[in-house]
């Protein structure tokens, strides 16, 4: 039974995200397309980010506050979709030209036959965090206890759907023993954990931050640092980035690099400016009302980000192990991690 609802609300999903996207498309065009140079004849790049708002995918955002699209001479409109898993598949489909979510997708494709790879790596950590409902934080200590447990992930597919299981995996939890539930990020996670749909769940700043600040959970595990990362998983892990198909990057390297350009600009001045400058410099909404806790959420999570948007030696095969613990097509599978990724971008653009 669980097997088949668990199908079912994946069909579900996977409409939801195909049918959403030219509506979603529409809503972008006005709000943010960089609009070139002011001309209208800058290059055009679709870009599907799976969450605009999240900040583990700040950089999309932020290069086009600071201008770093316009400046390359190109016309990038930013489209979002609540999961990475649904940006994913604007990619695939051909909807847009570029997804910014985490590298592990592009394994997970090279298995089902797609050719992604990653150009700019934005992460060296996974930026999440796994929250326990305060209701709970007596019962669950430890991945150990996940047993029996309603996880929250933001989609079923998606990175923390890979990572819970993995967590769970490693600590002798099989994937059949616990219930994820896709409950998006932000209110309806929050909602979520408050009402008791989930006991714990996988989720990133500011969606961190207002939990804490509403005592609503309690950290169990915390992926913001390469440290985090390196306790959870046994490496480097790196997440957000912008993937594209393999063919188009092929066919489109001017553009690619003008990309590459634009991001590795943002993730320097990143590094040289503090949380409530950068906060400063995204649009008012995502503080929803406090910046002073949305500057926080931005500083917890400021360690994950590279400095210039170079894949992190031996992150890849992290990555790798833990997909292959729980993920039997790319478990029984060989992946061509070289394929996966290219710092040819990132390197001239430095």
């Amino acid at each position: 039974m669980r097997k088949t609802a668990r199908y079912a609300s994946l069909a579900v999903s996977g409409l939801l995200a195909l049918s959403s996207l030219t509506a979603c498309a529409n809503d972008a065009a006005s709000s943010t397309s960089s609009g070139g140079k002011g001309d209208g004849k800058g290059t055009k790049v679709k870009i599907m980010v799976g969450g605009l708002d999240k900040v583990i995918y700040m950089p999309a955002m932020l290069t086009q506050r600071l201008g770093y699209f316009d400046s390359e001479g190109l016309d990038v409109e930013l489209l979002s979709e609540p999961a990475g898993v649904q940006a994913e598949t604007a990619l695939v489909s051909g909807q847009v030209q570029g997804a910014v979510g985490f590298y592990d997708h592009t394994l997970d494709l090279q298995t089902k036959g797609k050719a992604v790879e990653s150009v700019v790596q934005f992460s060296h950590a996974p930026g999440e965090v796994e929250v326990v409902a305060s209701r709970k934080a007596g019962d669950i200590g430890s991945p150990k206890d996940f047993k029996g447990r309603k996880l929250g992930v933001t989609g079923l597919g998606s990175s923390t759907d890979f990572l819970t299981k993995y967590l769970a995996v490693k600590n002798g939890v099989d994937v059949s023993e616990f219930t994820p539930v896709a409950v998006g990020a932000g209110p309806t996670f929050i909602a979520a954990l408050q009402q008791g749909s989930i006991d714990a769940g996988m989720t990133t700043d500011p969606t961190v931050a207002t939990i804490l600040d509403k005592k609503a959970g309690k950290i169990l595990l915390d992926m913001r640092t390469p440290e985090g990362s390196q306790e959870a998983l046994g490496g480097p892990y790196p997440s957000s980035s912008l993937y594209m198909q393999t063919d188009w990057v092929n066919g489109h390297k001017e553009t690619v690099q003008k990309l590459a350009n634009a991001f590795v600009k943002t993730l320097k001045w990143m590094a040289g400016h503090s949380a409530s400058e950068i906060a400063a410099k995204m649009p008012a909404d995502y503080s929803q009302g406090d910046k002073a806790l949305y500057a926080e959420a931005i500083k917890s999570t400021l360690p994950m980000f590279t400095k210039d948007g170079v894949m992190p030696a031996n992150g890849p095969e992290t990555v790798e192990k833990v997909l292959k613990a729980f993920n039997p097509n790319i478990k029984n599978a060989k992946v061509d991690l070289k394929k996966t990724y290219t710092t040819e971008f990132v390197e001239a653009a430095k």
